[in-house]
């Protein structure tokens, strides 16, 4: 008698599996986007003289009002005094010309002297007056020349490189640095607010807050117009190898299209308490447009593509999988929103799932939970 053979068990397939979770996934927009300084300032003189004092150094902050140079100001202080002395003795000028019209006045009342001369003492009253508001003025803009001696700064910021020496010849139209006989000249390109200068002294831009734009394809645009106009729109800038530096708040939506491209530029406000942020950097940035509530995710790797439709292998309390067709919808990072088949909470197989079929025991070697990452700006 011939014992028959016992069937041969299938041999379990070893896999990894994550749960199938709801949670909350934002809907972001990713782009390179560059930081820029709210307000630079290029320090130009508006005054001619020697440097006799730098207030700062470079790299400090300095903040607004603060004396970064001071001018020669005896030049300045000299054009005061004498303006102030031409504006006392030409008040008195006028005073007595006043009291002399006083008097003729009097007089042509009691027909002492005549009309005419009353007449051509009024006119040399007038004279006298404008004579003084003239003074006035002159002493007002000596006043300010000597304002302009003291420069400083008109925002709180970070200082660059220093432009001059101590002892350099300054002015507004000369372009150029000299002391002692010698002339030097810098190559550094400016543009103040309202003014231009081949040489500014130095540039101060304004660090905290600062900005950074970014371009998106127009066919957001709808979008973000209309959930920015709920409430103020999050931006978060991330390192070259996605860490987040900072998160701020959309500011600025451009009010054109730019034809060449189809993109519109959008710009966040960054607080920047850190430091972190620098002009002229570039940065990842990931605009928050709305979020996808409590919806099902499970990592990417878990969706395998079949003839006519998307599936995953869900693992069964007795370790056996079956194939269940899902529809997926919008991938975050690594993971990806499950918008039909799965309800949460189910295993699904992540890795091993080209050995498996219906009702394959498995065992798993690995059970995580799909996470959404905290830095994914790469660049659409």
């Amino acid at each position: 008698m011939v014992r028959a053979k016992p069937a041969a068990v299938p041999p379990t397939v070893p896999v990894t599996a994550a749960i199938a979770t709801r949670q909350d996934v934002p809907q972001t927009i990713n782009a390179v986007g560059t930081v820029q300084s709210i307000d630079s300032v290029n320090i130009v003189p508006r005054v001619m003289g020697t440097i006799e004092k730098i207030g700062f150094t470079p790299g400090q902050i300095v903040k607004q009002g603060q004396e970064l140079f001071l001018i020669d100001p005896r030049p300045f202080q000299a054009a005061l005094d004498q303006a102030q002395a031409q504006l006392q003795h030409d008040e008195a000028v006028l005073a007595e010309a006043q009291l002399d019209l006083q008097r003729y006045q009097t007089l042509a009342q009691q027909n002492s002297i005549a009309k005419q001369q009353t007449q051509d003492q009024e006119f040399v009253v007038e004279q006298n007056k404008g004579t003084v508001q003239l003074d006035q003025a002159n002493v007002e803009a000596a006043q300010l020349n000597l304002q302009y001696a003291h420069i400083t700064s008109p925002i709180t910021g970070r200082a660059g490189q220093l432009l001059v020496d101590l002892g350099n010849l300054v002015g507004p139209q000369t372009g150029q640095a000299s002391a002692a006989g010698a002339t030097t000249s810098t190559t550094a390109s400016t543009t103040t607010s309202g003014q231009t200068s081949s040489n500014p002294l130095v540039s101060i831009m304004q660090l905290q807050p600062i900005w950074v734009t970014f371009n998106v394809p127009q066919d957001r645009l709808d979008e973000i117009v209309h959930n920015q106009a709920a409430g103020a729109l999050q931006v978060g800038v991330y390192t070259q190898d996605r860490k987040l530096i900072e998160t701020g708040k959309l500011t600025l939506i451009d009010n054109q299209v730019s034809t060449s491209t189809g993109t519109v530029l959008l710009q966040g406000t960054f607080a920047n308490a850190d430091l972190r942020l620098w002009p002229g950097e570039f940065v990842r940035t990931s605009l928050t447009v709305s979020t996808l509530q409590d919806v099902v995710t499970v990592p990417a790797q878990a969706i395998m593509a079949g003839p006519s439709s998307s599936y995953v292998y869900v693992i069964d309390s007795d370790n056996k999988v079956r194939r269940v067709d899902v529809t997926p919808g919008q991938r975050q990072g690594g993971v990806t929103v499950i918008e039909k088949g799965l309800s949460g909470g189910e295993k699904v197989v992540t890795d091993g799932q080209y050995r498996l079929d219906n009702g394959t025991v498995v065992a798993i070697q690995q059970t995580t939970a799909p996470t959404l990452p905290q830095a994914e700006a790469q660049a659409d």
